[in-house]
């Protein structure tokens, strides 16, 4: 089956800021980072990736994959943001729209936790294997 690789692209694209979105959500409305939700968009994004793509070679898994660690350093991202919102008595998108986009990767790095490793290697690892699935 050889499928549409950029059918499958969108797809993990949109599973990936789906699950982004309900990742901040979730950790903005508990107050705690669940890493579990970094395995949950990791099988958002493969499952998106192969219903979409409709494809079960490895390039699908690769897809799949970098959706899913894009998915999860979004989630992280928009919690970052959630919480500065929160910190600045600001809305949402009111902060997303005024942050200093510069100061990115220092923020992704000062928030980073060795353990954030562990749960974004189930993800990738979760949207390649669910993204290279073929359906029987």
């Amino acid at each position: 089956m050889s499928g549409n690789l950029p059918l499958a692209i969108i797809g993990g694209a949109i599973a990936a800021v789906v699950g982004a979105a309900i990742w901040a959500t979730v950790t903005l409305l508990t107050g705690y980072q669940i890493g579990f939700m970094a395995i949950g968009v990791g099988f958002l994004v493969g499952i998106a990736v192969r219903l979409a793509g409709q494809g079960g070679s490895p390039a699908f898994g690769v897809v799949g994959a970098l959706f899913a660690l894009f998915g999860c350093v979004l989630g992280n991202f928009l919690t970052v943001i959630g919480v500065i919102a929160d910190g600045a008595g600001v809305g949402f998108f009111e902060a997303l729209i005024s942050f200093n986009y510069a100061h990115t990767f220092e923020v992704l790095y000062a928030t980073f936790s060795p353990m954030d490793l562990l749960f974004y290697g189930i993800a990738i690892y979760e949207g390649f294997k669910f993204g290279t699935m073929e359906e029987e």
